[in-house]
């Protein structure tokens, strides 16, 4: 195992679920926080815990991935003892809406777009170069069994993960002539806010995706992305697929009666 003692690690969407779930797994190996989000409150909570709970040191930043001089100045004005990141971890994402194509929205398709597949090319282009120069880094995206198999009234929320795939991909073979990994792990049912999200707040419907079923939780796909970034540096996880043992493609899910 590689240590993660004192290594800077930038989380995006870190103010709930997977996200804070990774900043909560790499506190407890050492790692110093760069925690991103678009809720203040919650992140400085999240600091605050940190500090309190575990004695580890982070810095927050108010970011919208979707803004790309939002994501630079940020990158930008990192603080000097958390300026060389040393782990990327591209988490921000969501679902918005559940519609066929035909009858879907176009702002939902305008978010989806903006946050899973711009926010993370925004967020990699500003971090990558510099992993190159200091011949250190491992970008891990976080995907979804949605970007391998489509699914009904999945379309554009599928259209998006399907490109973290490719463009992980290619990130492999854009950086394979440096030290730099890259992986992704793309979880299947994930009990988080992700549903609540995707509809709007209706906590019936959210609660239906998860019904009469074991779900994975967010600390599970932190383990994994732990595992990920703690291999010896001539290992490179470059994908993980992480299912319920309940679930074994979109479309099947043992559900009790």
């Amino acid at each position: 195992m590689i240590s993660l003692k004192d290594k800077v690690v930038f989380i995006t969407g870190a103010s709930s679920g997977i996200g804070m779930a990774c900043a909560e797994a790499f506190a407890h190996q050492g790692a110093k926080l760069i925690l991103t989000a678009r809720r203040q409150e919650r992140l400085e909570a999240l600091k605050e815990w940190l500090q309190s709970e575990l004695n580890i040191s982070s810095h927050i930043a108010l970011l919208d991935v979707r803004n790309q001089i939002e994501v630079d100045t940020v990158v930008n004005n990192l603080p000097d003892d958390f300026r060389n990141i040393n782990i990327l971890i591209n988490n921000a994402g969501l679902a918005r809406g559940w519609s066929t194509l035909q009858e879907g929205s176009v702002s939902d398709w305008d978010e989806m777009i903006d946050t899973n597949l711009k926010g993370l090319l925004y967020v990699s282009r500003a971090i990558i170069p510099g992993m190159i120069e200091r011949k250190d880094g491992h970008i891990i995206n976080i995907g979804s069994i949605a970007g391998r198999q489509p699914y009904p009234n999945g379309n554009v929320y599928c259209a998006t993960k399907f490109a973290v795939r490719a463009l992980n991909q290619s990130m492999l073979i854009d950086l394979v002539n440096t030290p730099v990994r890259v992986s992704t792990v793309d979880p299947g049912l994930v009990e988080t806010e992700f549903s609540k999200v995707r509809f709007s707040g209706d906590v019936e419907k959210a609660d239906a995706v998860y019904a009469n079923m074991t779900p994975l939780v967010a600390e599970d796909i932190a383990d994994s992305v732990l595992f990920c970034a703690t291999r010896p540096k001539h290992v490179n996880i470059s994908e993980m697929v992480v299912l319920p043992t309940d679930q074994a493609s979109p479309y099947h899910v043992r559900r009790e009666e």
